[in-house]
């Protein structure tokens, strides 16, 4: 049996502002962090592991910097930015 990803329980909106910024940087630092290391190693055999650590560590910096940092994002693009209507 299938479930659907819009019928699973979802956590409460007071949530948003740490599950967001928790996506983001994982996504984020998996991107970077692939580039990097292929940029700075090549394709050979160990890059799948050196790669997981620079992930990690980057992990470990983006998370705690975007919980601190994004709201200060959030009210100067309110600043630059129109409201929704």
């Amino acid at each position: 049996m299938t479930t659907d990803i819009a019928s699973r329980r979802k956590l409460p909106a007071r949530y948003a502002a740490v599950i967001s910024p928790l996506v983001l940087s994982l996504l984020m630092t998996f991107i970077v962090s692939l580039i990097s290391t292929l940029k700075s190693l090549g394709l050979q055999p160990s890059m799948p592991g050196i790669w997981m650590v620079a992930w990690g560590l980057s992990w470990l910096v983006a998370f705690p910097t975007l919980l601190i940092v994004l709201p200060i994002v959030r009210r100067i693009v309110g600043v630059l930015c129109e409201p929704v209507r």
